[in-house]
């Protein structure tokens, strides 16, 4: 076997970059790595990006770093779908969309080289002396005791820890669960428990439209902004217990990925946005507790260094689906009791939205449409498992 193919065989992590602007960020994860001595070629990179975009000088910046890596626009996604046989389910993931993330999530099972994933925004940057990588896999790792939050209300704010400071809650945290009473103690999670390790953020707070316009901010961000003191401990939610999970900066285990699909949004008839990030960790946390798995929160930290944009830009894009926010996790808690495996528990939740009468919520019919792509992503899944195995060239 030559060096370059011995050196390609490693690859065993698929960082996932949706992006149309700010790819550049993927130097200083790379330097991250290199710096901290996490080898980098065990990492290929996906960047999901539109045909718009400078996708020439994307690989040109893969090939400079030297490192693994596709960029995949619109075209070459379409392609894609036709070579793999699976044209039919392209539909799935919504174009020119942050969902589009599960593009790199379908190319990963295509791939089973890969046993870790990881999702990163481009709008982030790693923190100075954080071995980025390197705790995410640790985390992955993780055997021992941790700080397990639960609440009266069932949901477990991420900003917990200085909430009495900021009163700040996540974007995707229900209205209705605020104001909760916060309890924790400590519990021993075993190795190889945790499947999803999700990086929390400094600076600006990853808040919906709502919650930034009282905090008096018009353009998108936040006046109040998080720093590393904010977040002294790692934690678990306790089972039964949900909370948000955004993608920005997130490693999981490859056995996840049927119940990890990042929900179709913005390109659809209700105008529903904003939450397939969200949706998803309420999906994924339903099965960690029925199958006794773990998400891991805390470090590593990112720099979150959002853009600014109209604040009620945000507020259209989410609106739509507030109301609905408020209810999709109490319709499937209970879905898939007694399943034995990810793909098992998707379909119940799935069956559970697909099959199910939303009429008393406004664009309820979203839920159906939502199940309904549900069932597909796992179709797609069972038909990319009939393409013989891709060749690791």
């Amino acid at each position: 076997m030559s060096p370059t193919a011995s050196r390609r065989a490693e690859r065993d992590t698929c960082v996932i970059v949706p992006t149309i602007r700010e790819y550049d960020c993927i130097r200083a994860y790379v330097e991250n790595a290199r710096e901290h001595g996490f080898d980098t070629s065990r990492l290929e990179f996906v960047l999901v990006t539109e045909d718009f975009c400078e996708t020439d000088a994307m690989r040109d910046t893969l090939e400079e770093l030297d490192v693994s890596g596709e960029v995949f626009d619109g075209t070459r996604r379409e392609r894609w779908y036709d070579e793999h046989g699976i044209a039919e389910y392209g539909h799935v993931v919504p174009a020119a969309s942050h969902a589009e993330t599960s593009f790199g999530l379908l190319y990963m099972w295509e791939h089973d080289r890969f046993e870790y994933g990881f999702f990163i925004d481009d709008d982030t940057l790693p923190h100075d002396g954080s071995d980025y990588f390197g705790r995410h896999m640790r985390n992955l790792a993780f055997g021992g005791d941790v700080e397990s939050v639960r609440s009266d209300e069932r949901w477990v704010n991420v900003l917990y820890q200085r909430a009495d400071e900021h009163s700040l809650y996540p974007r995707g945290y229900p209205y209705s669960a605020m104001d909760e009473t916060v309890e924790t103690d400590t519990r021993t999670i075993e190795a190889g428990d945790v499947v999803a390790s999700q990086g929390l953020w400094t600076n600006v707070p990853d808040l919906d439209a709502v919650r930034i316009l009282m905090d008096g901010d018009l353009e998108g961000q936040a006046q109040t902004r998080t720093s590393a003191e904010d977040f002294p401990r790692d934690f678990v939610a306790a089972p039964g217990n949900y909370l948000t999970v955004c993608s920005m900066n997130l490693a999981f285990r490859r056995e996840v990925i049927p119940a990890f699909y990042q929900l179709p949004m913005d390109d659809n008839e209700w105008d529903v946005g904003r939450f397939d990030d969200i949706w998803s960790g309420v999906f994924l946390k339903r099965a960690c507790d029925v199958l006794g798995a773990e998400i891991y929160n805390g470090r590593p930290l990112c720099e979150h260094n959002k853009a600014a944009r109209s604040t009620f830009d945000d507020l259209h894009n989410e609106v739509a689906g507030l109301e609905l926010n408020e209810h999709l996790w109490r319709i499937v808690e209970d879905a898939g009791e007694g399943a034995d495996g990810y793909a098992e528990i998707y379909g119940a939740m799935a069956d559970r939205l697909a099959e199910g009468s939303f009429d008393e919520f406004r664009n309820g019919a979203f839920f159906n449409h939502v199940g309904e792509c549900m069932r597909d992503w796992l179709a797609c899944l069972d038909a990319l498992d009939r393409v013989p195995a891709a060749a690791d060239d």
